[in-house]
């Protein structure tokens, strides 16, 4: 995932389908609720995959690089 730009703004710009931070882009959310689904569990699927990578992103400071994919559409609901 992380060799495919596609991959990864696709993971930036996913919404958050369920739970307490739904409609937010993947990007925005807090690094302890990604902590949290580390500890418990990634969903299977290409959701928890894209959830993964973003932690992972956020555990090694990486933010700042992949924020400018971030598309308008998908910081609507910050």
């Amino acid at each position: 995932m992380l060799d495919d730009p596609k991959l990864i703004a696709q993971a930036v710009n996913q919404i958050m389908p369920f739970g307490k931070y739904a409609g937010n882009a993947l990007i925005n959310l807090p690094e302890p609720y990604l902590v949290w689904f580390k500890q418990k569990g990634f969903p299977q699927g290409m959701l928890g995959q894209q959830l993964a990578l973003i932690y992972e992103i956020k555990l090694n400071g990486l933010e700042a690089l992949v924020r400018p994919l971030l598309t308008a559409k998908s910081t609507a609901h910050d």
